[in-house]
């Protein structure tokens, strides 16, 4: 992992050769690439009108799995890597990326592992790669864990990204330029280290 420059620019060029070197790869048992299902939900976020840091968590929700195929990471049996959340946070927070981001961004799991507990149909809808990692990322939240996890002010939105996620797996999708989400992500980070 690498950490943030004094240029921003360097440093989105930098974050976005992960999407070009790793997001063709297979998205861990779905059937779309890592690139699709990260547009996918970055372009749901967009659509409902939500900011930018959203946008970009969203955008960004899965970067683990490429930041683990750039390192030694241990996997959930073939679907992705281990705490692949933190990985990307941890990434995000190093480049200088907002913590609200980072948090959206590690948060994603936790929002499933909630989701199972709060609605039991949510654990019957996951997909079958959802479903397998789902003992790998803590299994259904105890209801202490839950009601812990409502207590934070960004639920809704950490919910939300849960379901764009689990949204953006929709096969023949055309995604656009990285242009866009690169500019979106280099205004952030331009104002997040002035």
């Amino acid at each position: 992992m690498t950490s943030g420059t004094d240029n921003p620019r360097d440093t989105v060029e930098h974050l976005f050769a992960l999407y070009q070197e790793h997001g063709s790869e297979d998205y861990i048992g779905e059937p779309v690439s890592q690139l699709e299902h990260m547009w996918q939900a970055a372009a749901l976020a967009e659509a409902e009108g939500y900011d930018d840091e959203v946008v970009l968590a969203a955008f960004f929700h899965d970067l683990g799995h490429l930041c683990a195929a750039q390192e030694e990471a241990d996997s959930m049996a073939g679907f992705g890597a281990v705490n692949h959340e933190k990985l990307g946070a941890d990434y995000l927070r190093a480049c200088g990326f907002s913590e609200r981001m980072a948090q959206l961004v590690e948060s994603h799991v936790v929002a499933k592992r909630y989701l199972t507990f709060k609605y039991p149909h949510y654990l019957r809808q996951l997909s079958p790669a959802s479903l397998a990692t789902l003992a790998f990322q803590g299994g259904v939240m105890t209801p202490s864990e839950a009601a812990a996890f409502e207590q934070n002010p960004d639920a809704d939105i950490i919910i939300q990204l849960r379901r764009w996620d689990d949204l953006a797996k929709e096969e023949g999708l055309p995604t656009g330029d990285l242009a866009h989400f690169k500019d979106m992500a280099l205004r952030h980070l331009t104002t997040q280290l002035a």
